[in-house]
């Protein structure tokens, strides 16, 4: 037996990745009793745009006229409400350069930074492709040195690189199109895609545990 295991590829970029890391996030107790890992990991969903040939859904104007009612729907479900900032999207590689250095290098805080980044952006406003903002996203869960540490690190080559070679590797490998993708262990040698942060009843009878999601509930009639 293997240990049961959800990797999850997700961008700040992303709001759909916002409402999985949060989902995950608030049942990671849950899922540890259940004997299930979550590891988030920092990719470039520009990237695997390109590299899977997917456009983004506002590019579509069918999906962005869908997309208008579908997040307001999403962000009920998950319960995270914000209106999206003016300047959405981003390219997103200098949050994620930072946070796969934080993963490494500070992985007790590097979860803190992802939350971090998804606040500032989505709930503040702030543009966090331009450094002063990914500064004050870096100083929610760093001082101001490892914060200084951070933000440099991004702008190394080896960071850059390792980014690139992980969303190739999500695109290429793993059969990633967007974000949040999901590759899931289930504990008995067998690992499987999924996408989206709608699609998580299918991925726990994957993993085999417990849930009640989607239930529907007839109410009792009043005598």
């Amino acid at each position: 037996m293997t240990q049961k295991k959800i990797e999850c590829y997700l961008d700040c970029v992303s709001p759909y990745s916002f409402y999985a890391f949060t989902y995950l996030k608030k049942n990671r107790q849950a899922l540890g009793a259940l004997g299930v890992n979550v590891e988030f990991i920092p990719v470039f969903l520009g990237g695997i745009n390109v590299g899977s040939g997917n456009k983004p859904p506002w590019t579509l104007p069918a999906k962005a006229v869908h997309s208008q009612y579908d997040k307001k729907r999403a962000q009920n479900y998950f319960g995270v409400h914000f209106e999206y900032p003016s300047f959405f999207p981003i390219v997103s590689l200098l949050p994620q350069r930072c946070l796969l250095y934080a993963k490494r290098r500070y992985p007790e805080k590097y979860e803190d930074l992802f939350e971090s980044c998804f606040q500032t952006m989505y709930l503040q406003g702030l543009d966090i492709s331009i450094p002063e903002n990914m500064a004050t996203a870096c100083r929610k869960t760093f001082d101001e040195v490892q914060t200084e540490e951070v933000m440099k690190a991004a702008g190394d080559a080896e960071v850059k690189k390792a980014l690139n070679d992980t969303t190739q590797h999500a695109v290429k490998e793993l059969g990633a199109f967007g974000c949040p993708w999901f590759w899931v262990h289930d504990g008995k040698g067998n690992a499987e895609p999924f996408f989206g942060s709608d699609r998580f009843h299918y991925m726990w009878d994957y993993l085999d545990v417990p849930h009640q999601d989607l239930e529907l509930r007839v109410p009792r009639s009043k005598l």
